[in-house]
């Protein structure tokens, strides 16, 4: 896929995500309302990626989305508050995908498959997001990152939860051995994705995710020592 139907999709999806349910019920004036900010903010992703926040001005992103300077303002604050709207409703939609995963598949081994699966899925089909957010997080100003910091923190704590009951399940189930706390295997295992994810990114022709996700589970499953 191209750069552009990358954005595109990332966007779109989250359009579906939040207002495919809602929408025939809108006002035409509120669903123009909702698709002029999607717009804008398909328009400040792609800027985004491709300089970095701090290179990207609001005329910028007005001029891309084709929209007035004045209209950007009827949505957003500043530069700052698009760019926190923006990294929110993208955490939103992997947050979503993350959680139906866990929520599907027949025992608590698929569960965690599915997890593995939706991790990689999400990351290569949002790739411009994943490498502005990876660019920027350290970048941004305070005030935008303390706000952020604390809202994805209390969303990623709630995925750790999440993570972690699937493996209480699996231990009272006996499917799992009861060798450390639930929440502990659960925050091993996402940093265990994790830093394939940024292997990849990295150098996805010498570390490529691997396609079977037993290849990362079973290192939980089966462990190292011998006997």
């Amino acid at each position: 896929m191209t750069l552009s139907s990358l954005l595109e999709a990332a966007i779109t999806g989250l359009v579906r995500f939040e207002t495919v349910m809602q929408k025939e019920k809108l006002p035409r004036r509120e669903r123009e309302k909702l698709r002029q900010r999607q717009e804008i903010l398909t328009a400040g992703l792609t800027l985004f990626s491709e300089k970095g926040f701090h290179n990207v001005s609001m005329h910028e992103i007005a001029e891309e989305a084709e929209f007035a300077i004045g209209t950007l303002y009827k949505f957003f604050q500043n530069k700052e508050d698009l760019y926190r709207a923006l990294v929110l409703e993208q955490c939103s939609l992997f947050a979503a995908a993350f959680n139906e995963a866990l929520e599907q598949g027949e025992d608590e081994i698929e569960k965690l498959r599915n997890y593995v699966r939706a991790q990689y899925k999400m990351f290569r089909s949002h790739l411009p997001f994943v490498r502005l957010f990876i660019a920027e997080s350290r970048g941004v100003s305070y005030s935008i990152k303390a706000g952020l910091d604390q809202e994805l923190r209390a969303r990623y704590y709630r995925l750790l939860e999440k993570i972690a009951s699937v493996f209480e399940s699996g231990i009272r189930n006996k499917r799992f051995g009861n060798i450390a706390s639930p929440y502990h295997l659960a925050v091993s295992l996402d940093s265990t994705i994790h830093a394939f994810l940024l292997l990849c990114l990295d150098e996805p022709e010498k570390h490529p995710f691997p396609e079977d996700p037993d290849t990362i589970l079973n290192i939980f499953f089966q462990g190292m020592l011998n006997g």
